[in-house]
């Protein structure tokens, strides 16, 4: 039998919060990204879509075929001028 709670409803919040740290794990996915990786959070229109990594990376991958070659700016450097003594 499942204990019922007593507590307000969903919307409103309670005057106080008790979090027992002494039951706390550290964060298990830390650390298991790649340096070279980024976390991108889609929209959920977008999500139900493209529900994998690899329909993403395939469609920017066609994207950037598509998209015009840029070339790097080069700085400019300022002609200096010589003082005459």
């Amino acid at each position: 039998m499942r204990k019922i709670s007593r507590t307000k409803t969903k919307g409103e919040m309670r005057s106080e919060y008790h979090f027992d740290y002494r039951k706390a794990r550290r964060n298990r996915f830390a650390g298991r990204l790649a340096k070279d990786r980024m976390v991108v959070v889609l929209d959920p229109d977008i999500s139900e879509v493209f529900s994998t990594p690899e329909s993403v990376n395939a469609v920017l991958r066609a994207l950037i075929t598509t998209m015009p070659k840029v070339k790097p700016q080069r700085s400019r450097k300022v002609p200096t001028t010589k003082m005459r003594t």
